[in-house]
């Protein structure tokens, strides 16, 4: 298989396990698949723990390109993430209102000789990050026969 063209990722059954996936990018592979637990090899991260590393790996990111920017201490970020599925009647800041929804859990910790507002401005800019902001915006996926 040749690599993809930059910016694009290509999904392929990997033939080493029922629910093993090949993910090239045009410089990158890595295998996803499922817990054992489901009937996969856990020969790599789930689904969702591409989505949450996505997500950590930007914020960690973001927030690194800010405190350099901006000359700020910041000696290590830590992102701690967790998905969960939650009643939408038990989220007291969402839109919907019935069924269930998704709720991701983002801890970070900053270390670094920081003062508050350094640390408040590093959690402000963490949700500037463009992941987080793909994330909270409606998406739109269109799937279409290759």
């Amino acid at each position: 298989m040749t690599q993809p063209e930059p910016g694009t990722v290509v999904v392929t059954d990997a033939g080493s396990g029922r629910y093993t996936q090949r993910v090239s990018t045009a410089a990158h592979e890595l295998l996803a698949d499922e817990p054992t637990s489901v009937g996969g090899d856990d020969a790599g991260p789930t689904p969702y723990d591409l989505l949450l590393a996505s997500l950590g790996t930007c914020t960690a990111m973001t927030v690194r390109m800010y405190a350099d920017r901006k000359g700020i201490p910041l000696v290590r970020t830590e992102v701690r993430l967790r998905h969960d599925r939650i009643h939408a009647r038990d989220c007291e800041h969402c839109e919907t209102e019935n069924g269930m929804l998704s709720r991701i859990t983002r801890k970070i910790t900053f270390e670094g000789d920081l003062d508050d507002g350094q640390r408040t401005k590093l959690l402000e800019i963490a949700d500037k990050c463009p992941v987080h902001r793909t994330l909270s915006h409606e998406i739109v996926i269109e799937t279409e026969p290759a």
